[in-house]
C-alpha cells in the first residue's frame, strides 16, 4: 500500500468510535498472534527435525564446520536449517512486539481464529 492510501485508511480508521477501534485492534492482534504462533511451531519443528537428524545443533556446525563427509544433501539441509532458525527468531520478535500491543491496557477477551 502506498503512503497516500495508508494515510487515507488511517484517517478513515480514526473516524470510527474509540471502542470500535479498540475492538478491531484487540481482535486483530489476537488473531494475528494465533497465526504467528502456528508459524513459530512450524519453524521450531523444522529446527528440531534437523537437530534430531544430525544429532547436533546448528550453532555447533557454525563453530566447528560441517561434517567431513558432508554431501550435497547435508549442504542443502544446512542452508534450510539456517532459514528455519532465522525464521524462528524473527517470529519470536514479532510475537513479543505484538504481545506488547495486545497487553497495553485492554481487557483480554479471547478471540479465536476462524470465528
Amino acid at each position: 500500500m502506498n503512503i497516500e492510501a495508508t494515510v487515507h485508511l488511517e484517517k478513515k480508521f480514526a473516524l470510527l468510535p474509540l471502542q470500535e477501534r479498540e475492538t478491531i485492534i484487540r481482535q486483530g492482534t489476537q488473531m494475528h498472534l494465533t497465526v504467528l504462533r502456528k508459524r513459530l511451531f512450524l519453524a521450531e519443528s523444522k529446527v528440531r527435525y534437523f537437530e534430531e537428524k544430525y544429532g547436533d545443533t546448528l550453532h555447533a556446525w557454525d563453530v566447528n564446520g560441517l561434517p567431513e563427509n558432508a554431501n550435497y544433501e547435508v549442504h542443502e539441509d544446512y542452508v534450510l536449517w539456517h532459514h528455519w532458525v532465522d525464521t524462528s527468531q524473527k517470529i519470536r520478535q514479532e510475537i513479543a512486539a505484538l504481545s506488547e500491543v495486545f497487553e497495553s491496557g485492554w481487557d483480554a477477551e479471547p478471540v479465536y481464529a476462524g470465528c
